[in-house]
């Protein structure tokens, strides 16, 4: 006797863009109340998959059946009907619209023909925001006023709210701190436990391994095979996705840190709201060296870079750089100054969206030799800094001439690292350099962020990826509401100190203090 049919299967897939197969006969199967992870590298096919079964983008073959039954799914509100929902990578909510207007939009209860019921609705998101275990949401509130990890329980909240018992997570955890993936994660067992199936994607193999029933691998557009987390590890996981062995830790080596590049004194920082969130900030990053700022998202980290590198202007303290004041300057003359950056943010501060590879490859140089002579572009040079560029970071596109906005997540954040990285500097400022990349893609800035720095470029480091910060930094230093609490060297930090102190400011007393303490 067969059991009940899975929640989902999709049949012989395939998917064909312009020069690219992006899905090659894909099966895959998710059963009820099942977390099943799909694994794979930037660029293998993942999100197109994904993007079929949510009806944005419409196969060249193959099936998709919900519960036993064939379905037809032409456009999202088919998928929603059929009670799929699927939470994007970059989020889909409107940031001055409410928690409740985002929630209802496209759904919205009526109070007879021609009247919303907001009232109704707001009732009936904070019942389910309880049900969910979603504390302290405010159906009233602006999107805009919200964290990250807010925001993301709200995607949630909204497909949960139209009715979705296939629920697609599309890099769920990307721009999540560890706090709020653990948090997650106990909402996704309770999703699973009230019969919820979860299509989990992800390129953080620890947290596939923790929280997937299943884990089906994509390679180039082609299942490789399929695991239960007893019966594998990260390794094996990482060489499947990539097809080759890959490094999983950082063979730092040792570092011979000279000068000093940057210096910062008594910076003062405030946000958009006009909070002050950088207070007081002394640091120092010599040529030769990576200073990793450790910390969780929100205590000043992003606005202590724009404040650096021309985005924000501080209001008070100095900026040097190799000894010259860049206080305040333009971003563009802080470039030109000597500093590269690689922004948080690398759809609004990183990329133009609707430009080919070509010209966001020199976005920060085409006023320049060989790029251009006077008002006339060199098309001859840029194309071929594309191409090396294109080739060496391995950023998968049909063509470069494509536009950026079309590259997978994890393949535009490898396209700003290819243009900072290909540049001449005297300083590189990372700012979550490797957010949605894979493991092998790690692998690779990781080792070109240690080859900058043994040419002698002074490297600031900041990561939402504790393991990031510890294992690349030759010294670390922890920020906390707005100030850098304690600075490491790397042969004295402690990851149980480093997360103490990014979670309260303080670390724990010595054994020998509460010894005394207690005598």
């Amino acid at each position: 006797m067969s059991g009940p049919a899975p929640a989902l299967e999709m049949r012989g897939i395939t998917k064909q863009y312009p020069g690219v197969l992006a899905n090659d006969d894909i099966s895959l199967d998710v059963k009820q109340g099942e977390i099943h992870a799909l694994l794979g590298e930037n660029g293998a096919g993942k999100t197109t998959l994904m993007n079929i079964l949510y009806g944005l983008v419409q196969p060249d073959a193959g099936e998709i059946l919900v519960d036993g039954r064939a379905a037809t799914i032409r456009q999202p509100s088919d998928a929603i009907a059929l009670g799929i929902g699927m939470v994007h990578q970059h989020f889909m909510l409107i940031p001055v619209l409410s928690v409740a207007d985002n929630v209802v939009l496209g759904q919205e209860t009526m109070r007879g023909p021609v009247l919303l019921d907001m009232d109704a609705a707001r009732r009936r998101i904070s019942v389910l925001a309880e049900q969910l275990g979603f504390t302290g949401i405010d159906p009233s509130t602006r999107i805009e006023q919200l964290s990250v990890g807010q925001q993301q329980r709200i995607e949630i909240l909204k497909a949960i709210y139209r009715g979705a018992r296939v629920l697609i997570l599309d890099e769920p955890t990307a721009v999540l701190t560890p706090q709020e993936t653990t948090e997650m994660f106990t909402v996704f067992r309770r999703l699973r436990a009230e019969g919820t199936s979860i299509v989990f994607i992800s390129h953080k193999l620890d947290e596939v391994l923790e929280i997937a029933d299943r884990i089906t691998v994509i390679r180039r557009g082609r299942v490789v095979g399929s695991r239960r987390p007893a019966e594998t590890d990260q390794n094996e996981l990482a060489e499947m996705m990539v097809g080759r062995e890959v490094s999983l830790t950082v063979d730092r080596g040792e570092s011979h840190p000279a000068e000093a590049v940057l210096d910062v004194k008594g910076l003062h920082a405030l946000d958009d709201r006009r909070h002050e969130v950088v207070r007081g900030v002394d640091l120092e990053v010599r040529a030769g060296e990576i200073l990793g700022i450790a910390g969780v998202a929100g205590n000043g980290q992003d606005e202590l870079v724009e404040a650096i590198v021309g985005l924000r202007r501080p209001s008070a303290g100095t900026v040097t750089l190799a000894g010259h004041d860049i206080t305040g300057l333009a971003a563009r003359r802080t470039r030109e100054a000597g500093v590269a950056y690689v922004p948080a943010d690398r759809q609004r501060y990183g990329l133009v969206l609707r430009a080919p590879l070509t010209e966001n490859l020199v976005l920060t140089s085409y006023h320049r030799e060989p790029y251009s002579r006077g008002i006339v572009l060199n098309e001859a040079a840029i194309q071929a800094t594309a191409a090396r560029l294109i080739a060496d970071f391995d950023i998968r596109t049909p063509s470069a001439t494509v536009g950026a906005g079309t590259l997978s997540g994890g393949n535009q954040q490898k396209l700003i690292v290819a243009r900072e990285f290909g540049e001449d500097v005297r300083l590189l400022i990372l700012d979550q350099p490797t957010r949605g990349l894979d493991v092998g893609s790690v692998e690779f800035i990781h080792k070109q962020a240690i080859a900058k720095r043994d040419e002698g470029v002074a490297i600031l480091l900041v990561s939402a990826e504790l393991d990031e910060v510890l294992e690349l930094s030759d010294r670390v230093a922890v920020m906390y509401r707005g100030q850098l609490v304690a600075t490491f060297t790397a042969e004295e930090v402690r990851r149980e100190t480093v997360g103490l102190l990014m979670a309260t400011g303080q670390a724990a007393p010595l054994a020998a203090d509460a010894a005394e303490g207690v005598a």
